[in-house]
């Protein structure tokens, strides 16, 4: 069964409907195409309703989703069946046959292409050349056999007017290596008349529209449709195909199948002379035809390689053999129209076998030994016409109803056949299923010397004029108790019959009236002698040997030629046995509507075909016994997860036994039997109740999956963690020992070294010991500095600090800052000497005065006052004052600043050693210092630098007295003493 969908899409398979009518077949039909689901099943035939859109449905992705897989394991699908066919073969060795049956704009066509693109696209996994190249001229040949054997319809724009079947041949591994086209009955009644809003075949319009201007003037064609009698009523409509792209894709795909130049040439040249005889027009001079147009006749000959004479000798007059005379008799007006339309449709039918026939010679295994190379299966795929009923219905469509009543009960025969030797192999009793036989149908056409066939083919070999009406009498004569067959003569109150023309046939898709005008002619299918020796003598090679029964004497005797209904009927006879050789798969088309809508789904119209195509017939067939079979392991495969005793596996003896407890578990036993190999199950609802089972299971065991799996991955991860930690930590450790090691090693004998170290080289620490390393550097820092001092005296080490003190505060702010020289802090006495002992007097004064323990620096100086006047002073700095003093007057001290009024100090970057003295009242001392001895010393770093040691050293021992020191007064003066530092600038 196919995979389980929501019931919001219908049901999938038809077999599973509640109740077999055809009411509810089409109403599931009609959800299922307005849901977007083009494709059911009915078992295992496809049932496809054209969407009239382009779908994403064909796609790579889809392809991989449905290989290998069975019917059941996906949504329905034309890859589905295309794949149970190429298991089919591949797997159990047997040549398969995918029929493809519908009407006139169902999808036929587009279906065999997709069948093909997916065989095309699961063989070769090796990607063998030679396989490339079979599989590409496989698919080419559809591009080529549509422009010649396609044409615009009411109903279709891409139609076919032919029937194909294609038989692809497989090696031994299963891939492609070549196949055999076989045609059936094409419309060649096309190629002269079309009615009203259709076109001829595509390959006139792709010429004619496609083709090089330098192409086209070789072949005396004009760019205009309209301009040629045979297709100008398809030349005048508007349409969406694009023949001018469609012609290069044809010639391109005829040069990858292998034409050769010279035999694409010749195509179009016949095409061209069709378009030519189309405008061959006749006149009358008494009794004598002419050819009113002769300029034609010479355009004829050069297309068709012969003397122009020939050719207007074929068109004007028959060769007729009477005993040993051979006499030409001249044409009618009529004899040359029928003729020249007769010669028409003959070349084109016989160019189209041709072009069938090229492409067989070249895709045809060649070369293939059954006991070298293994056996060679075959999958044939038949596209070919649906049961047509128009509005006026003649020979062509009586033969394409014939069709399609062999192939009905070809259908019939073989899905009973299949199901009575499945119940037979399996054990199951058969029991009887009453279906309509349409054998009757079938034998009332085509039987021996009593079917319609049989009568036609003797009124044509009657002696003497015999028209259509004359067979219609004859049917009435033979037929008339025939439950299935009437006419007005018969039936002579049914006034939908007109006398002497129509017959009725009750086919098994519904009664079909048909004109018997033309049945003769078309059957007789009469083309004069003349014409086949005319092409037979062509001195094109490629034309010639189109015709090779143009090489008899026009007085050689030979058979009568069979007629259409007679090549017909054997063909279809050949076609069937074909088929009943393989086992086949069906593709049932249906058209929703007749104006290409992908949202109209016209009832009437679908429930017709429906019930011609036989569909409601095949569901009883497979509901007559059991809706569905599948073998034990499959069966286990989807089911076993709703019974405890076969999940996750089961420990009976056989799948059957476990299929049998599972069944018994859900209460089932009473609605199935079990073969030898499948289990057989009655009624749909047992079906569906497992599917629920098991779509309830499947989430309790996705989750169940997601939860071991989302553990399993959280396990991974957290040991995929930890070990990383385990292993950063041990390296960490080691890159930390390593650089202890490392920093020891370095740094062991440094207290030997003459520089203590300086020069050692630091090791590059690792990420983690930077901070580390910054404060070993301080340490070492420490210690070195600690070395250097530790034998410094104590008044060395007061200018030591004092240096330091500097240093950190005008590093970068001046040149020179006398850190080279011994600091001597009181040089008024070094520099005056003549004056040094009144300084020595005036300082002993101020020191039991003030009370001060020592002098922190002393200088001559050059006063700057407010008015900018500049006066020689000298300066004198103690722990506890700052006094200016007048050298002139023996340094008598005119002004005394306590150094707890001092608020900061600013000097010049420059080489004039000026100095400002900032206090708490606004009244700032400035001064250059100078007198220096030697002229030109520097001695502003001293000062500062002393100041600065002085002030820090008067903090940390206010830090270190104790707390009943710590009066407001002391605290006040402590803020004084700090707020100095912030004003030390340099400007």
């Amino acid at each position: 069964m196919a995979e389980h969908e929501s019931l919001e899409f219908g049901k999938a398979d038809f077999v599973l409907l509640d109740n077999v009518s055809l009411e509810e077949f089409m109403a599931n039909l009609k959800l299922r195409f307005e849901k977007g689901r083009i494709y059911s099943y009915i078992g295992e035939v496809v049932v496809s309703v054209n969407p009239y859109r382009a779908m994403n449905i064909y796609g790579r992705d889809t392809i991989e989703q449905y290989k290998g897989r069975e019917l059941y394991e996906r949504p329905p699908h034309l890859f589905a069946i295309a794949d149970a066919a190429y298991k089919a073969m591949k797997r159990r060795n047997k040549d398969t046959c995918i029929v493809i049956s519908g009407e006139s704009g169902a999808g036929k066509t587009e279906a065999s292409k997709y069948i093909m693109q997916y065989i095309a696209a699961i063989t070769n996994p090796s990607q063998r050349a030679e396989v490339e190249r079979v599989k590409n001229m496989l698919l080419k040949s559809n591009c080529v056999l549509e422009a010649f054997g396609n044409a615009k319809t009411n109903r279709n724009d891409n139609s076919s007017r032919f029937g194909k079947y294609m038989d692809i041949n497989f090696d031994f591994k299963g891939d492609p290596i070549g196949g055999h086209i076989n045609n059936y009955l094409l419309e060649k009644s096309r190629v002269i008349f079309q009615q009203e809003g259709e076109r001829s075949f595509h390959s006139f319009y792709q010429l004619v529209k496609g083709a090089p201007d330098a192409q086209l003037k070789s072949l005396h064609i004009q760019r205009d449709p309209t301009a040629y009698t045979y297709i100008k009523v398809g030349g005048q409509i508007k349409s969406s195909i694009n023949d001018s792209a469609d012609f290069k894709a044809v010639t391109d795909a005829m040069k990858v199948i292998g034409f050769t130049a010279e035999e694409i040439q010749t195509v179009y040249k016949i095409l061209a002379t069709i378009l030519h005889l189309g405008n061959l027009k006749f006149g009358s001079d008494g009794d004598v035809t002419l050819i009113e147009n002769s300029k034609l006749v010479s355009i004829l000959g050069d297309l068709l390689s012969t003397k122009d004479e020939n050719v207007e000798k074929a068109m004007l007059y028959r060769t007729v053999a009477t005993g040993r005379d051979v006499i030409d008799k001249q044409h009618t007006h009529q004899e040359a129209s029928y003729g020249r339309d007769a010669l028409a449709k003959a070349i084109y039918e016989r160019l189209f076998c041709w072009i069938v026939g090229r492409i067989n010679d070249i895709i045809e295994v060649k070369s293939y030994d059954a006991r070298v190379h293994g056996k060679n299966t075959v999958i044939g795929v038949l596209d070919i016409y649906g049961f047509e009923i128009f509005q006026n219905n003649s020979f062509e469509q009586f033969c394409i109803n014939y069709c399609n009543e062999k192939l009905q009960q070809l259908f019939i025969q073989l899905v009973l056949k299949q199901e009575q030797e499945e119940y037979q192999r399996e054990g199951i009793p058969w029991k009887h299923i009453d279906y309509f036989n349409n054998q009757i149908i079938v034998d009332l056409v085509e039987q021996q010397h009593k079917g319609i066939f049989a009568v036609l083919d003797e009124a044509c070999m009657n002696v003497g004029k015999v028209t259509d009406e004359m067979f219609l009498q004859a049917l009435n004569g033979k037929l008339a108790k025939h439950a299935h067959y009437t006419s007005r003569k018969l039936s002579p109150t049914d006034k939908n019959l007109e006398f002497d023309r129509d017959f009725r046939i009750r086919h098994y898709a519904g009664d079909v009236v048909y004109s018997v005008v033309g049945f003769i002619d078309k059957n007789k299918d009469t083309l004069f002698q003349d014409f086949k020796r005319l092409l037979y003598n062509s001195s094109n090679p490629v034309l010639k040997a189109m015709w090779p029964e143009g090489k008899l004497s026009i007085t050689e005797v030979t058979k009568r030629p069979l007629t259409a209904a007679t090549l017909f009927k054997n063909s279809m006879i050949s076609l069937v046995e074909k088929l009943a050789s393989k086992e086949p798969y069906y593709v049932r088309c249906i058209k929703p509507n007749d104006v290409k809508s992908p949202l109209l789904f016209e009832h009437e119209r679908c429930k017709h075909q429906v019930e011609y195509l036989g569909l409601l017939e095949n569901v009883r067939v497979r509901r007559a016994g059991f809706a569905n079979r599948q073998t034990y392991p499959r069966f286990l495969q989807r089911y076993k997860m709703i019974s405890e005793f076969t999940w996750p596996n089961h420990d009976l003896p056989s799948d059957k036994e476990a299929v049998k407890r599972l069944l018994q578990g859900c209460g089932f036993e009473h609605d199935v039997a079990y073969g030898k190999t499948k289990v057989f199950i009655r009624t749909p609802r047992t079906i569906f109740s497992l599917e629920e089972q098991r779509a309830e299971m499947v989430k309790r065991i996705v989750l169940f999956l997601q939860k071991v799996w989302r553990g399993t991955l959280a396990r991974m991860r957290y040991r995929r963690m930890r070990a990383a930690l385990i292993i950063i930590r041990a390296y960490r450790r080691y890159k930390v020992k390593s650089y202890i090691r490392e920093v020891n090693r370095r740094f062991k004998n440094v207290r030997g070294m003459k520089d203590h170290g300086k020069h050692v080289k630091w090791p590059t620490p690792p990420k983690v010991l930077r901070k580390f390393e910054e404060a070993l550097r301080n340490i070492y820092n420490r210690w070195w500095a600690w070395t250097l001092i530790k034998n410094l005296s104590p008044e060395e080490m007061v200018q030591i600090r004092a240096k330091v003190a500097t240093l950190e505060c005008l590093k970068g702010q001046r040149a020179d800052l006398g850190l080279q020289r011994a600091w001597e802090g009181n040089y008024l006495k070094k520099d005056s000497p003549g004056t040094a002992s009144s300084f020595t007097l005036v300082s002993s004064d101020l020191q039991r005065k003030d009370k001060f323990m020592r002098v922190l620096f002393s200088c001559n100086v050059r006063k700057i006052n407010r008015f900018n006047k500049a006066e020689d002073r000298a300066l004198l700095i103690t722990d506890r004052h700052l006094y200016k003093m007048d050298p002139v007057k023996q340094y008598k001290p005119m002004k005394s600043i306590p150094l707890y009024n001092v608020t900061g100090v600013s000097i010049s970057p420059g080489k004039d050693q000026l100095v400002v003295f900032h206090t708490k009242d606004n009244r700032d001392l400035i001064v250059c210092l100078q007198g220096m001895v030697p002229a030109g010393d520097s001695r502003i770093g001293e000062l500062v630098g002393t100041l600065l040691s002085h002030f820090k050293r008067s903090v940390l021992n206010l830090y270190l007295s104790s707390a009943v020191l710590h009066s407001s007064l002391s605290t006040s003066h402590h803020r004084e003493d700090c707020s100095f530092f912030s004003r030390f600038t340099s400007t």
